[in-house]
């Protein structure tokens, strides 16, 4: 039979069915070379986007010999110190045919540089280039913590690559408002709702100074938004479609935008990372197939580009198949179903309309009060408390099993899982690679034109200074050679550093239901040792997910323990420090970037020159058991990972390494 003569399927309309979304894999490594190899992989395989994942350092603007990126070094993603490597990673890559989304935020203007140099490398229309950078910087002091710089410059930074944008690269997407770390760091749909919408109207409220007022109605059309899909994927669907419809609402009554293309809510996800679990992790696949479909199956509230993790995820770094895997999960909804082929499958659905209608209303509470702060910059540490606080109420649920998560609190018992046997079930880093990436680094150091350099790092600064656009300086020091911690440390001189509100108050909470047993055992403790028990909570490295810190050291407080937590990037020189002038009972450390061995080497070492051996220390991560024994064997006392969700059997553990007669009296 013919194409022209297959029998109509049922319900099938005359019209061709819609386009499918970008299909993308979140991905970066080791190398750029390695992984260009990934990302040409991918796209042979049907990926129809790049999504880059930069390392740590490459998002803290730092090079990859400094001390604070020990262990960090293509761990959460790949290393970018320069032009050399930004050339690597896109080799054979043509950039003027590609959509590419790279998730950097602080560096963003720095990445974007080197990517348009490149681009013009390749002999590519610059006007042409189309993608992403995320370029969100207030959710990152509020969740992730890649942050460089105080707000207001950071702000600044944002609306500069906004404006150049606008005149040189009209195809791209300047900033990316990103709710996805919001959800991961406990926030509820309509915090997640309100604070992404409040970061917009910061960012929109800065740049109508640096575009003119005849331009500003396409620019708000070019903020996009990069949003998190959880397991209720009924309440995402409609968080989604509420989404669509504040937007609207704002940009019309707030901006004036009159062109209903301009206010469209344009965004891409990843659905939530945060909800894969350690245990029984095949039944990760049905959760990230469910995220998917709530930012899908509305055609009116549809993402444009989604992007899967893999199932494994919370076991360590996922293989190419196990990427694919998510790949061709997008790829059968949207070629084998008839999804595609309907109009909106919810409009007036009145089930829908009261859950829209609620989420609304309870975004706009949030924002009214933001907007009674001053807006999204003066409230941040509001937004930061709020988020803690909502997240130890989502733990607190989960330990009570008043929400259910199979495998891990409900149907625990089960069979061993085949494909998490042998030694080939997740991939390990190539433990060469930060070597091989800091010996070309200093090679391309010493291939230079020092004057060239100086020159262009001048340039930054004056412009940092003056108040001048900071992208074309950048670009110019991109050609020039200059690396991402010479640029970064130009930044960080000009504007200053910052270290963000932890949210995590000294004072106990109103959450202490069920924890009588254990502030029992605190009092018996501290009666013991002749002070109230003493816990310091520490984040060496440049990992920025502060939530497990965060939430430990709420509960440590919760049950009566004298809390130390002074937030995140810390150099084991400065914890030991800590430990001297703090004298706690026990420290904790949470690193979830995969840098633990090294940094726990190098603190363990200190601690033990400094004569604190005596002092436990526990730390937690998404720590494989090879890397636990091996910890265990450097003398950590406990090691913890994503499945040790009972965060008060964490307390008795430190409790009793306190003062191990504590717990036996009790």
């Amino acid at each position: 039979m013919t194409e022209t003569h297959k029998p109509r399927r049922p319900g099938l309309t005359d019209r061709q069915a819609d386009r499918p979304w970008l299909f993308r894999t979140y991905a970066g490594h080791s190398t750029a070379s390695a992984s260009n190899q990934l990302y040409r992989g991918n796209l042979a395989k049907g990926q129809t986007g790049l999504s880059v994942a930069f390392d740590l350092p490459t998002q803290t603007g730092y090079d990859s010999d400094h001390e604070l990126a020990r262990g960090e070094v293509g761990k959460v993603g790949v290393p970018v110190s320069h032009l050399g490597d930004m050339r690597a990673l896109f080799d054979q890559i043509p950039l003027d045919q590609m959509n590419t989304s790279m998730t950097i935020n602080a560096t963003a203007p720095w990445l974007l540089a080197l990517y348009i140099t490149v681009a013009e490398e390749q002999g590519a229309d610059i006007s042409a280039l189309q993608g992403t950078v995320q370029n969100d910087l207030i959710k990152e002091y509020l969740s992730r913590g890649t942050y460089i710089c105080p707000p207001r410059p950071s702000l600044r930074m944002i609306t500069d690559v906004a404006a150049y944008t606008r005149e040189h690269l009209p195809k791209w997407n300047p900033m990316n408002v990103c709710s996805y770390h919001l959800q991961e760091a406990g926030a509820t749909p309509e915090q997640e709702l309100a604070f992404a919408l409040a970061t917009a109207v910061a960012v929109l409220d800065d740049l109508q100074a640096k575009v003119p007022a005849e331009h500003f109605p396409a620019m708000v059309g070019r903020i996009s938004f990069f949003v998190n899909a959880g397991i209720r994927f009924v309440t995402e669907m409609c968080k989604m479609r509420a989404f669509v419809e504040l937007w609207d609402e704002i940009t019309e009554t707030r901006y004036g935008v009159d062109n209903p293309k301009f206010r469209r809510f344009r965004y891409g996800v990843q659905v939530n990372s945060l909800g894969l679990t350690e245990q029984q992790p095949e039944n990760n696949v049905y959760r990230i197939l469910l995220e998917m479909l709530a930012v899908t199956l509305s055609k009116n509230a549809r993402a444009r580009a989604v992007q899967l993790p893999a199932w494994n995820e919370a076991l360590g770094l996922p293989r190419p198949w196990d990427q694919q895997w998510s790949l061709r999960m997008q790829q059968i909804l949207a070629f084998e179903t008839d999804l595609l082929e309907y109009g909106d499958l919810f409009d007036g659905n009145p089930a829908v309309s009261a859950r829209v209608d609620a989420l609304k209303q309870g975004a706009r509470h949030e924002l009214d009060q933001i907007d009674a702060m001053g807006g999204a910059v003066e409230a941040i540490g509001h937004m930061k408390r709020q988020l803690v606080e909502a997240n130890a109420e989502r733990i607190a649920r989960i330990e009570t099993s008043e929400t259910t998560v199979i495998g891990v609190n409900r149907y625990t018992a089960a069979e061993p899982s085949p494909l998490t046997s042998g030694p080939e079930a997740i991939m390990v880093a190539d433990p060469e690679a930060e070597a091989d990436q800091i010996e070309r680094l200093v090679a391309w150091r010493g291939g230079r034109d020092d004057r060239a350099i100086e020159a262009a790092l001048a340039a930054v600064r004056d412009a940092a200074r003056t108040g001048a656009n900071i992208m074309p300086p950048s670009i110019a020091a991109a050609r020039a050679g200059v690396t991402t911690g010479e640029w970064g440390d130009v930044v960080r001189a000009a504007f200053g550093q910052y270290r963000a509100p932890t949210g995590v108050s000294r004072h106990p909470s109103n959450r202490t239901e069920g924890l009588d047993e254990i502030r029992a055992a605190v009092d018996a403790a501290s009666d013991r040792l002749g002070r109230r028990l003493r816990f310091l909570v520490g984040k060496p490295g440049l990992d920025g997910h502060s939530n497990g810190a965060e939430q430990i050291a709420a509960r440590a407080r919760d049950c009566g323990m004298e809390i130390a937590y002074d937030g995140i990037r810390l150099t084991p020189a400065e914890i030991v420090a800590a430990c001297q002038e703090q004298e706690p009972h026990v420290l904790g450390l949470s690193i979830l970037s995969g840098s633990h061995v090294p940094l726990l080497e190098d603190l363990m070492g200190r601690m033990q020159a400094a004569g604190l051996a005596h002092i436990p220390v526990v730390a937690g991560g998404i720590i494989p058991e090879d890397d636990a024994a091996r910890l265990r064997s450097l003398g950590v006392a406990r090691v913890y990972t994503p499945k040790d969700f009972e965060l008060t059997r964490i307390m008795f553990d430190i409790v009793e390494l306190a003062d191990p007669q504590a717990v036996a009296a009790e």
